[in-house]
């Protein structure tokens, strides 16, 4: 997912201190520049690239059983987010490509299935995601939705940047919902093993912990098994203490290399 060169030393260095958050006024991945580098390693484990702003036309059903997943961040025909998404644009866009859709959003809404969307949706997706109010409300769904919840709870929690992510990816992922895997019962899980620097914890200690519970709710389902996003890239930077996710960053997913500078 995203453009922009990012440039700055790798802080091999930096530990987290047990009893410290995160400095109030400290970066979070809700600075641009941080927020970037995150809708690039997202797309990289979502797309097999790191250029996001491609994905605004992306639609396939890649047989999850959540129907079809579309657009940046992956909203689903079968989970509810697309639906949210679509009524979002409409409201913005009376009469747009994909307003039509909404009643079989609504049906289809918890199934995989694609009554009702099938044969246009696909080709009307791609039409909407030339739209820049369709781009626009991409984005704004995917920050209401997923990333400005994960932040916020980060920050509440003390951690950085790359704590911070790790949370915004496992929503992403899982959701926020009550079974489970869900991000709020993966976090859960962590708590009952370590505790975050807010309550006095030490930062990768917890982040460990976290990742270990994510990678426990990956397994649980066929479809995300792989935890390639977690082994290769996500444990990567913790291991080297970059807990502020600076550049230059080099993880793999599925086996693919990549690089920010």
């Amino acid at each position: 997912m995203g453009a922009a060169a990012l440039a700055g030393p790798l802080i091999a260095s930096q530990t987290a201190t047990a009893a410290t958050p995160a400095a109030v006024g400290a970066l979070g991945l809700d600075d641009p520049a941080k927020k970037e580098i995150a809708m690039k390693l997202v797309c990289s484990a979502e797309n097999s690239s790191l250029n996001w702003k491609e994905y605004y036309r992306y639609i396939e059903d890649i047989g999850d059983g959540r129907g079809y997943t579309a657009g940046i961040i992956g909203f689903c025909s079968g989970t509810g987010d697309m639906l949210d998404l679509v009524e979002l644009y409409t409201r913005r866009k009376p009469g747009n490509v994909l307003a039509k859709y909404l009643p079989a959003l609504r049906e289809v809404d918890g199934t995989d299935s694609h009554e009702g969307l099938d044969p246009t949706f696909v080709r009307d997706w791609e039409r909407a995601a030339g739209d820049p109010a369709f781009q626009k409300a991409q984005n704004d769904e995917r920050d209401r939705v997923y990333f400005n919840p994960a932040v916020k709870q980060g920050k509440a929690d003390g951690i950085g940047v790359l704590g911070q992510f790790c949370y915004y990816d496992a929503i992403v992922m899982h959701g926020d919902g009550t079974d489970s895997t869900s991000f709020r019962n993966i976090r859960g899980r962590a708590l009952r093993s370590a505790k975050p620097p807010a309550q006095g914890g030490d930062e990768v200690k917890y982040l460990n912990a976290f990742l270990d519970a994510r990678v426990w709710a990956m397994k649980q389902e066929e479809a995300h098994e792989d935890t390639s996003r977690v082994d290769t890239a996500q444990r990567v930077f913790l291991r080297k203490r970059n807990l502020d996710l600076d550049p230059p960053l080099d993880w793999k997913v599925y086996g693919d290399s990549y690089h920010i500078g």
